[in-house]
């Protein structure tokens, strides 16, 4: 029986399904004890990209095998220290696509229709005395993905049914994709009514939204996040939206989760939501499964299924 240390907590029903290995909870008790006791036996991790995984941690793990991770962002995991080692990493992509691209999308509607806002402002009373600020158009807008991977096609796919007009922003074109490949963000950013962030995390989009991409973005100009937190220059992202440099934002992720600046609690023209983008029974359910099927497919064979 293979020695399994859980990082953070799953649901009942991975529990459930986990009842016949021996595991181990990280985040319970003293971590520190339990490592000391248990280190050299641990063969395989299980983790989240909200619980990650540091380098120093698989160091400290001389028999470790393979970590499987639950979610599809794995910048909070040391996968090239896993590398390093030989251990492989596994994470649970394409089952969340849709789901992701549907919140995506509803955030475009909910910023642009103020849809959160005209919701608290008849909750508060305040129709019988005042009228909801006019929102904006979506149909027939200028749509930009930054990061046109497997959930930025699919958000594009939506917007067919608003008749957008549709370019993106990658590293590289995306051979025989339908729409348009802006090499330069800024110029995207200029282009764009709607800006969505759907690409990794990690060094590489590290505050890859700044400043200069937000004011070319503009004063009409939604940015929408369901990428990572980190992609975003967040105190730029603040100022723009209290200087009225940029129209509005539509966040499920932040940088520093579950801690959101009070600054952007404060604006109304900003929806803020709790990192839901893949929450939904059938997502999280598929998600679980996958995780257990890469564990299972692990033990029984030696390999994952869906390796990093």
């Amino acid at each position: 029986m293979s020695c399994i240390l859980q990082m953070g907590p799953l649901s009942e029903r991975v529990q459930q399904r986990l009842s016949g290995h021996e595991v181990l909870a990280y985040w319970l008790g003293d971590a520190e004890a339990l490592l000391a006791e248990h280190a050299g036996r641990i063969e395989i991790m299980l983790t989240s990209a909200r619980f990650g995984c540091s380098a120093s941690l698989i160091e400290r793990l001389p028999s470790l095998k393979a970590i499987c991770s639950f979610g599809v962002g794995h910048d909070a995991i040391a996968v090239e220290a896993a590398r390093a080692r030989g251990i492989p990493v596994s994470n649970t992509p394409d089952v969340l696509n849709e789901c992701v691209a549907d919140l995506a999308f509803g955030l475009i509607i909910d910023s642009a229709r103020q849809l959160a806002l005209g919701d608290r402002f008849v909750r508060e009373g305040r129709w019988a005395d005042a009228n909801l600020p006019l929102g904006r158009r979506v149909s027939g807008k200028r749509l930009g993905i930054v990061g046109l991977g497997r959930i930025g096609e699919a958000v594009a796919k939506r917007s067919t049914g608003f008749d957008m007009a549709v370019r993106y922003h990658n590293r590289r074109p995306v051979a025989g994709s339908p729409y348009e490949y802006e090499a330069n963000l800024l110029e995207l950013a200029r282009w764009a009514d709607f800006l969505v962030l759907s690409c990794p995390g990690g060094p590489q989009t590290q505050k890859l939204i700044d400043r200069a991409v937000l004011d070319a973005l503009g004063a009409k100009g939604i940015l929408i996040n369901v990428a990572r937190g980190s992609v975003v220059d967040e105190p730029a992202l603040v100022a723009a939206l209290q200087e009225g440099r940029l129209g509005g934002a539509g966040l499920d992720v932040f940088a520093d989760e579950p801690r959101v600046p009070a600054a952007l609690c404060e604006l109304p023209n900003v929806v803020l939501l709790p990192h839901i983008g893949s929450a939904t029974h059938e997502t999280r359910g598929a998600m679980e499964d996958l995780l257990l099927d890469n564990l299972d497919s692990f033990l029984r064979e030696g390999r994952l299924l869906t390796p990093v």
